[in-house]
């Protein structure tokens, strides 16, 4: 099966075909680094992580491109920096907030399982390509200067751009609503937005030299955020790449102005081919706020008991929102989590039974399928239930759940005790658990049919390979079940 995904910009599901399958290009807005991460922004980055491990699948992983940016300018992290470091100079308090906050992001991140992009640039280090893009749109007559309430600003004129709303299909004169602005009289359209803004000699700030009709304009001053991914995501991946991804919240205006510097900037018809946006996040049904007390953080998640009454692990936060498709909304509460750690403990319990080894292996064709078929990774959940369910009375499906659990993210190590770890790493040999599963299988079989001579036989056969065996019943259902190892 090819790759389909969902296209946000032609809403439909396509066949994925990148602009050079050498080279395959993926762009996903990254954290505002003011704050910890919250478990919203947390969706987003397992969702792309997903499909980073799918396209390096498919691709393969010299092949493949991620880039997820750090946005370290912002008019937020200057008010949080003023209120937590007040005797430090700005500038001083605004790398304190960034380096712990971006630190912590990382921390959170790896883990829920998350692989590293291969590109995290930082917007401040990507000034002067910001410049460049606004030196463009000025060229090309997309942009103007005007005289704000704050200072100088150069603002893009969103009139002069024909598709100007064609991702978030909404029309120009729908806009204003939409990205919040208010109708300010310096504007040439209230929905024109800020490309660099100037700053006072107590906020943080570059010089942008900026050619106006011939005549080089110097303002000191920050750019504006959209600016930010366009000026990083051209750097990285060039006038036009194959994936843009982010939250559904980013659609309009964060997105739809990207794409309007960027081509307007380059002269492209399109920034990014596809465009991809996983959907909002509730806590207990409700919309996360801090208003509502339900505002809760990853590293909150992972390390209090904030959420449920107690801390959770990575694996089991990330299980919980692969369960959903990406493009549904979903509702993140802790009986999910619950049921979530219930699920990865049976499929711990069914690997350290038949003691899989933790090497790579060829995966179920039925999970790439999924996957495949826009990330369903409700679908891809559904193949890993089935082989969860066969996997109890046979060793190859236990072997495949632990591959594909672990392309999938999880990690599959902690699932054994340190010695059972040693075990599982080195693997044994696959044909010797091919047999015994066989066998044991076969015994089983032999005893529900109270044939209890072959069982034995069987028994027998087992011991003189080195194995060892022993029965119980399952308290659940009072079936009996067979646990193994070889002898030492």
């Amino acid at each position: 099966m090819s790759l389909t995904l969902y296209n946000t910009l032609t809403r439909k599901k396509e066949a994925f075909a990148p602009i050079d399958p050498a080279r395959v290009r993926m762009y996903v807005c990254g954290p505002t680094v003011y704050d910890f991460a919250h478990i919203g922004n947390a969706r987003p980055v397992i969702v792309f992580d997903v499909l980073y491990r799918v396209l390096q699948h498919v691709y393969g992983k010299d092949h493949v491109t991620y880039v997820r940016n750090i946005t370290d300018v912002d008019d937020k992290i200057n008010d949080r920096a003023a209120r937590d470091y007040p005797n430090l100079p700005l500038n001083d308090a605004i790398r304190l907030v960034t380096e712990k906050t971006a630190a912590q992001f990382h921390a959170d991140v790896a883990a829920l399982g998350c692989l590293p992009p291969n590109v995290e640039p930082r917007a401040t280090d990507n000034i002067q390509e910001m410049v460049g893009i606004i030196n463009r749109l000025l060229a090309n007559g997309y942009a103007y200067f005007a005289k704000g309430e704050h200072g100088r600003e150069v603002l893009f004129a969103v009139d002069h751009m024909a598709a100007y709303g064609a991702l978030s299909n909404r029309k120009l004169d729908e806009q204003i609503e939409g990205a919040r602005v208010a109708v300010e009289a310096h504007k040439k359209h209230p929905a024109d937005f800020v490309l660099w803004k100037e700053s006072s000699s107590t906020e943080p700030g570059w010089t942008g030299h900026f050619v106006d009709r011939g005549e080089t304009v110097s303002i000191y001053g920050r750019p504006g955020w959209h600016i930010e991914c366009s000026a990083m995501s051209h750097r990285y991946l060039g006038e036009t790449f194959d994936i843009h991804g982010g939250g559904i919240d980013l659609v309009f205006p964060h997105h739809e102005n990207e794409i309007a510097q960027s081509c307007c900037a380059f002269g492209t018809p399109r920034m990014a081919n596809v465009w991809m946006h996983n959907g909002f996040l509730q806590v207990e049904g409700q919309k996360m706020s801090k208003s509502l007390g339900n505002f809760v953080t990853i590293n909150e998640l992972l390390a209090t008991d904030k959420f449920g009454g107690r801390s959770w692990p990575g694996d089991v936060l990330r299980l919980a929102m692969l369960r959903t498709h990406y493009r549904q909304p979903i509702d993140f509460t802790a009986k999910a989590l619950e049921e979530s750690e219930k699920t990865l403990a049976s499929w711990a319990e069914l690997a350290s039974r038949h003691k899989v080894a933790l090497t790579s292996g060829p995966l179920e064709p039925a999970l790439l399928d999924a996957l495949q078929d826009d990330l369903n990774t409700a679908a891809a959940f559904a193949v890993l239930s089935d082989l969860a369910r066969k996997a109890r009375t046979n060793f190859n499906d236990a072997q495949q759940l632990a591959y594909c659990a672990e392309f999938l993210g999880f990690n599959t190590k902690s699932w054994f005790s340190r010695a059972e770890l040693t075990d599982a790493m080195a693997g044994l040999d696959p044909e010797l658990k091919t047999k015994t599963e066989a066998l044991i299988a076969a015994r089983l079989d032999a005893r529900r049919n109270k044939n209890f001579a072959e069982s034995d036989r069987i028994r027998d056969e087992l011991v003189a390979m080195g194995i060892e065996i022993k029965d119980s019943k399952n308290p659940t259902t009072g079936e009996l079940e067979t646990k193994w190892e070889v002898k030492r």
